[in-house]
């Protein structure tokens, strides 16, 4: 009895941590649509990114995140359309989100724009009862709170955007505010902005600040890049950044760097470490990341040509 107690116990502390937890990914600033529906890339008709995050190496149970995404960009509608996947597991918990996205661009004068967005999940929570040891196995108490779990959710978001400014504001599961609807995951709110230098040099810098709050935590994120480009006699291409180098620090005590590297003009690789110099850091030897992202070109549309 002493053991189902303590496994209760446990389970009811991890139910609370699972609550309270907001899933997210150190390259974000590379793919902004992770958290916000309203983040609308014009200039590819199409992007694709996958990432595998493995949180706290060394400590067992840590989280360990997945997730895929593609968006289309409708450029006669000035729409966008996105899917994403992701799975996160902390310790023999596992929360899924398959969440369907629409982003609408206002255009105005000079190439600013505002980017309007709304986003709605499906929600599943379930447990992994193949890892969980019961010394006395008739007693099926600890079991009753490990029933799987699911829901619907929302997101709201906005951005005002130009060359090299991206400001962006997004609230994440509207519904978790009534615990009544869904309380699967916690409101997460999001406050970012993200600046590009965007000019004729070999190395340009960007640079991002966000603010998150979920449930009574409160964090800042501060985010400084250099973008590295190729080079021709003639000057420079139009062609990506060849690769970047970034740092990365999150309050409280987190400091990260972030690697890029084109492959192709499509296709761009990221990885990301940090590590945690608070009490976690005890028993972990870092947090890794890896990102892949694929950017269909928009082929060259000649609007005063004739076919």
């Amino acid at each position: 009895m002493k053991k189902t107690f303590i496994l209760l116990l446990y389970i009811a502390l991890s139910l609370i941590l699972v609550a309270q937890s907001n899933i997210r990914l150190n390259n974000y600033w590379g793919d902004m649509h992770f958290i916000n529906p309203a983040s609308i890339y014009d200039k590819y008709d199409a992007v694709f990114s996958m990432a595998a995050r493995k949180q706290w190496l060394g400590i067992k149970g840590a989280p360990t995140t997945f997730f895929a995404s593609g968006t289309t960009y409708l450029e006669s509608s000035h729409t966008q359309l996105g899917l994403s996947l992701i799975q996160d597991k902390v310790g023999y918990t596992s929360i899924s989100n398959v969440n369907l996205s629409y982003g609408y661009a206002i255009m105005f004068k000079y190439d600013w724009q505002l980017h309007l967005g709304l986003a709605g999940n499906y929600q599943s929570l379930t447990y992994d009862l193949a890892s969980i040891n019961i010394m006395d196995g008739t007693d099926q108490t600890a079991y009753n709170g490990l029933q799987p779990k699911k829901g619907f959710n929302a997101d709201i978001g906005a951005e005002i955007t130009n060359k090299s400014l991206r400001i962006g504001v997004v609230s994440q599961n509207l519904l978790s505010l009534f615990p009544s609807m869904n309380a699967l995951q916690t409101n997460t709110n999001y406050i970012y902005a993200r600046y590009y230098q965007n000019m004729n040099g070999i190395v340009n810098i960007g640079s991002g600040i966000c603010g998150i709050q979920y449930a009574n935590i409160y964090q800042m994120e501060f985010n400084l890049t250099s973008y590295f480009k190729f080079k021709q006699n003639n000057g420079l291409t139009d062609k990506p950044d060849l690769f970047d180098i970034g740092l990365f620090y999150r309050t409280k005590s987190e400091l990260g760097m972030i690697l890029g590297f084109n492959l192709s003009e499509s296709l761009h690789v990221s990885y990301s470490y940090d590590y945690h110099f608070g009490s976690i850091s005890l028993g972990s030897f870092g947090t890794n990341e890896i990102m892949i992202t694929y950017n269909l070109m928009r082929k060259p549309v000649c609007h005063n040509c004739w076919y």
